[in-house]
């Protein structure tokens, strides 16, 4: 199963208008179209300009980009953990995502409301915060009852997993999610095992009104859901949802005009898109040819084998080594011939971590 962001949000911030904008620019995509997995589930094509590079260098006949997918999660009101709305909905649906992407409103506009009256993003953000800490708290309250009775017994493991438990519940019970926790590396598989809500990594997306996508800084809502963040070592991506609508419609001149007009360089997409990948620790790496330039989304950390595997289960079975090149010096010797030339293509075996943007040309034997 691939790795997929949540957007998460209460009604009204413009959770929906974002996941439209997404959808679109899926649907708009020549060399890869937009996949509806399920009714509530998109797929787009990570941004990237090293693609269009080695694009321009080999000229295949065909070009895939790597992509990346999102969740749209119902929406959130105030007791979503004791089932208020569609609480169970939201809460099941992030259980099955790898990371959040909060959406947060921070622009006022008297022609949509606010389901609390009100417009003050850090109140919005605790609101969900604490439905998934209250969530958590249930859970964990439930796994202790039951682990204390093994760890009584002298077993080692529910021993360990109780210690941890008792961390995540004390920080529970003070408002803290379990992400904010320092763990040891042993302490952080066993809390990766309990599969709690607020242990996955988040990213704060503050929706701004489209005039004020620029000078984000200077929205008072903006700079007190980025302090706010900040404690948390959390991201902060600064958006117009329905500008982005708007600009998934546009071919690739329109689009840059339509940018150049709101004072910025790149989409909120695109931004958006990028943090998602980096949150979940991905990676791109390229294999490149007359046939075909592709783009592959691969975890930091793999080994050369563990990456020819997402080709094909073969190429891992049968992995004899991985050709190398770091993207930079193809660049630099403009072509692989080159490269190869200047002794900056690599044999690299079994132990070899891959590293975003190389360009590798697998050999196997099966």
């Amino acid at each position: 199963m691939p790795l997929t962001a949540g957007i998460v949000g209460l009604p009204n911030v413009g959770k929906s208008t974002l996941f439209n904008a997404i959808t679109k620019a899926g649907a708009e995509a020549a060399n890869y179209p937009f996949a509806t997995i399920d009714p509530n589930v998109g797929r787009v094509e990570v941004p990237d300009e090293r693609l269009e590079k080695l694009m321009e260098m080999y000229v295949p006949k065909k070009s895939i980009p790597t992509t990346f997918e999102f969740t749209d999660i119902a929406g959130i009101v105030r007791g979503a953990s004791k089932g208020e709305g569609l609480g169970n909905k939201f809460l099941s649906h992030i259980r099955q995502v790898d990371a959040i992407c909060h959406v947060v409103r921070c622009f006022i506009d008297e022609n949509i409301t606010h389901v609390e009256g009100r417009i003050n993003p850090l109140d919005d953000i605790e609101t969900i915060n604490l439905e998934l800490i209250l969530a958590d708290l249930e859970s964990v309250d439930k796994r202790v009852k039951r682990v204390e009775k093994l760890a009584k017994q002298r077993d080692k493991e529910a021993v360990d997993e109780l210690a941890v438990l008792v961390k995540v519940q004390a920080a529970l019970e003070n408002d803290k999610p379990a992400r904010s926790l320092e763990l040891s590396e042993e302490e952080d598989i066993i809390l990766k095992g309990l599969f709690l809500l607020t242990s996955k990594p988040v990213l704060y997306v503050a929706n701004v009104a489209e005039d004020e996508v620029a000078a984000g800084s200077e929205n008072q809502f903006v700079a007190s859901v980025r302090d706010y963040a900040a404690a948390e070592k959390a991201e902060v991506i600064v958006i117009c949802a329905s500008a982005e609508e708007e600009i998934a419609e546009l071919d690739e001149d329109d689009k840059q005009d339509f940018l150049e007009a709101m004072g910025v360089e790149k989409s909120g997409l695109d931004l958006l898109i990028h943090s998602a990948y980096s949150l979940l620790g991905l990676a791109t790496y390229f294999t490149a040819g007359v046939q075909e330039v592709r783009a592959w989304t691969f975890q930091q950390g793999m080994k050369a084998p563990q990456c020819a595997g997402i080709i094909h289960s073969d190429f891992e079975r049968g992995f004899i080594r991985a050709e190398t090149t770091a993207y930079d010096d193809l660049i630099e010797y403009g072509s692989e011939k080159a490269a190869k030339e200047a002794g900056r293509v690599r044999a690299e075996g079994k132990e070899y971590v891959v590293k975003d943007g190389d360009v590798l040309h697998f050999l196997f034997n099966v």
